[in-house]
């Protein structure tokens, strides 16, 4: 529990790229200033960048990019602490969070009541099954850093079995489909594409015997982005010989494959879903706190919830998008700029200012095809609509990882992290095989 004091104590719910650059930032104005106690609470002891996950779950990933919260933290002049928040008093305005266990089921944490003055939700999203039979059975998702790592182990003991063991006798073709064809599906797919050609490469011959399927509901890849990008999108992954299945209605998962609408069933030994998004169950019961149809915190222009102490950044938050139909998009871009603006109006809250209303800048879209192809557009007041591919984008996607970056190591730290990280891949595996 929060030392019982007079400071206005902040407690933020959720690691991710919002909620850690929020408490980075509040940690440097307010905590080293003694102006607050800020809190970050979250179920993992470590932050990867979400867009990052498919390539941990490729066993591609360099490992140093993972950040230590309790360093951060430490850092940062905030406090950091383990748990998975499980309920909510508004009247007395505190958390509830679960007991924390050790893999065997051991008690390690007990559960525990933590007060706030403010509160943040930036719990992130979790993949949405709507409902289909077999997804969540049979199905590996990309939601967290421990799910990816889950898929990463997978994939190297099928690689393993098919080349040495009871399968290789056969010739048998290990077979990887992944549900969802936005932008976390088509990345997997390249990056997974490129993992076979380096274990063909360190000896695995047989590796490059991997049929890869994308299976997307919608009658092009990418939905959300142009069509001309989702038509260079797929002309890329036919090249590589990823067998696209567009316009196709999943209705179960079996341990043997994937049933479609039309009657198709396609054999997979590894099935990843990625189809679509939503905050996960329990935030509908958080004590009246208002929810839409996908479990998503309604917040207002200042990122506010029903309830004035509480707010909602990130893709757990239902955020109105002035002239336009549906809500601010789930992306990276817009976490960081709801952390940016939820910053200055809890500093501001503290000083008895206005809160600050977030307005969220499309900066465009990129998609990142492992070493093969990098496309997208960018948007600009000068530019307009600018479509980019090759180098130019590559350049680009990876900008946004170090805007992340610079947020909560800031500039030097960067610069250094990216220099060593260069150094690193020259001298070790390009891919995780344990």
């Amino acid at each position: 529990m929060s030392e019982n004091n007079n400071k206005h104590k902040i407690v933020i719910v959720g690691g991710g790229a919002a909620g850690l650059e929020l408490a980075t930032s509040l940690g440097q104005k307010l905590g080293k200033k003694g102006l607050a106690e800020v809190m970050l609470l979250d179920g993992t002891s470590t932050h990867i960048w979400k867009p990052l996950l498919h390539e941990v779950a490729a066993g591609t990933l360099d490992e140093s990019e993972q950040v230590e919260y309790l360093a951060q933290a430490y850092r940062n002049k905030f406090r950091f602490r383990l748990g998975k928040m499980e309920g909510l008093n508004r009247k007395k305005k505190e958390i509830y969070v679960s007991p924390t266990l050790s893999e065997s089921g051991e008690e390690l944490i007990p559960k525990r009541t933590f007060s706030y003055d403010t509160l943040v939700m930036a719990i992130g999203s979790v993949s949405n099954s709507f409902g289909i039979k077999g997804v969540e059975e049979h199905c590996l998702f990309l939601d967290t850093t421990s799910q990816a790592f889950k898929f990463q182990k997978q994939l190297v003991e099928s690689y393993i079995k098919n080349h040495a063991g009871a399968d290789a006798a056969k010739n048998k073709q290990l077979s990887i489909a992944i549900v969802g064809g936005g932008a976390t599906g088509v990345e997997l797919s390249a990056e997974l594409h490129e993992v076979t050609d380096l274990l063909a490469v360190y000896g695995l011959n047989e590796s490059s015997n991997v049929k890869l399927t994308i299976i997307e509901a919608a009658p092009q890849l990418l939905p959300a982005l142009p069509s001309k990008l989702a038509t260079a999108t797929q002309d890329q992954l036919a090249k590589l010989e990823i067998d696209l299945k567009l316009g196709c209605r999943v209705i179960e998962v079996t341990k043997k494959g994937i049933k479609t609408l039309d009657g198709e069933t396609i054999p997979a030994d590894l099935k990843v879903w990625a189809a679509g998004i939503k905050a996960p169950d329990w935030v509908k019961r958080l004590d009246g706190l208002e929810t839409n149809q996908i479990n998503q915190l309604v917040v207002d222009e200042t990122l506010k919830t029903n309830d004035d102490n509480i707010f909602a950044i990130g893709d757990c938050a239902a955020c109105p998008w002035p002239g336009h139909k549906g809500n601010v998009p789930p992306r990276a871009q817009a976490a960081h700029q709801q952390a940016t603006t939820l910053c200055q109006s809890i500093v501001n809250r503290l000083s008895g200012a206005a809160l600050v209303k977030y307005k969220y800048h499309d900066y465009g879209s990129l998609v990142a095809l492992g070493k093969y192809s990098t496309v997208g557009n960018l948007m600009g007041n000068l530019m307009g609509t600018v479509t980019i591919g090759g180098f130019i984008a590559r350049i680009v996607y990876l900008s946004l990882y170090k805007m992340h970056q610079v947020a909560i190591h800031g500039y030097y730290r960067t610069a250094l992290l990216t220099l060593s990280n260069l150094f690193r891949r020259s001298a070790h595996a390009k891919i995780k095989m344990h």
